[in-house]
């Protein structure tokens, strides 16, 4: 074998170490284009300001049947069933470790600015302009704004025209997307603290029909079957429901549209997912049209409580 001289040996050198240095760079880089590792579910909880709290303080109605009552002293309805799936999911399981606080219309983005409540499920409609002020999650259900007439009046209003006559009485809660639709089709209206209030005034005969969301008014219906129909109307755009959180808190947020998304999953697999079982304990016997969850929007990828990271 012939020898190799020491210029060469040296230039050798030179060449395996660029060679070298550049492999070095070249993986380096891979990693550095690498995707981090995604948050999990514990990491958003320790963000949010819930970590640590001995209980969780939502907010509620408690004079909506079907959604949210208070009946013989324990919280039931649509709303208050969602409420507790999420509170579970948050870490917050059983009756013992939720605050429930009730909330007129009105009072919702207040108790969420205030500090009162640290999330609020009571037919909340997510719009642009509560968006300003609070977060939502969701949404979790998808209604329309309908209205409710005592059975005397079910020939005399059928449509939106009918609800300007001169002299009929129209009822509405303040606060809501209702009052402001009615507002838009120059309906004249009454507005009171709650939908019961309207309902009541229609049965002594102080209103003559009350607008609200068809999930609200058909809680009512349920209560006084043969007193009153609900009459479809043309009002606006579909009615997003969603959950209220603090706009302060992202990562609490993104834990509400992450529970929420399970469910809807479990739902599109074929499991009775825990909406399914809300809405058939609550709306489901009373709504004429088949409803199923939809999908919350801005779901952020987090790795679950009982999930492996997923490789990459």
């Amino acid at each position: 074998m012939p020898e190799i001289s020491p210029r060469r040996l040296r230039s050798l050198a030179t060449t395996l170490a660029v060679a070298l240095t550049l492999t070095l760079a070249a993986a380096a880089g891979c990693d550095n284009r690498r995707e981090p590792p995604l948050p999990s579910v514990l990491d958003k909880l320790h963000e949010s300001h819930i970590d640590g709290q001995a209980k969780i303080k939502i907010g509620v109605s408690e004079t909506e049947p079907l959604m949210g009552e208070l009946r013989n002293g324990a919280h039931i309805g649509f709303d208050v069933e969602i409420a507790r799936y999420i509170a579970a999911f948050l870490g917050f399981q059983g009756e013992q470790r939720i605050q429930w606080v009730a909330l007129a219309t009105e009072d919702r983005i207040p108790a969420l600015q205030g500090g009162t409540v640290d999330l609020i499920v009571s037919s909340f409609s997510m719009t642009e302009e509560r968006q300003k002020l609070i977060s939502f999650a969701g949404p979790y259900f998808v209604t329309t704004q309908e209205v409710m007439v005592p059975t005397r009046l079910r020939d005399q209003v059928r449509t939106i025209e009918d609800l300007r006559r001169p002299g009929l009485r129209v009822c509405t809660s303040g606060g809501s997307t209702t009052e402001a639709e009615l507002e838009k089709h120059q309906v004249r209206a009454y507005v009171v603290k709650t939908v019961g209030d309207c309902v009541r005034g229609i049965r002594e005969k102080r209103y003559d029909v009350v607008s609200s969301d068809e999930t609200i008014l058909a809680g009512f219906l349920s209560q006084y079957p043969t007193e009153f129909e609900i009459v479809d109307m043309p009002f606006g755009t579909s009615e997003l429901l969603g959950i209220g959180v603090p706009i302060g808190d992202p990562a609490l947020r993104d834990l509400v549209a992450f529970a929420l998304q399970k469910s809807y999953l479990e739902g599109r697999d074929g499991i009775s997912s825990p909406w399914l079982t809300a809405y058939n304990r609550t709306l489901g016997p009373w709504l004429k049209a088949e409803k199923s969850q939809p999908q919350p929007l801005n779901v952020p990828k987090l790795v679950d409580f009982d999930d492996k990271a997923p490789r990459r």
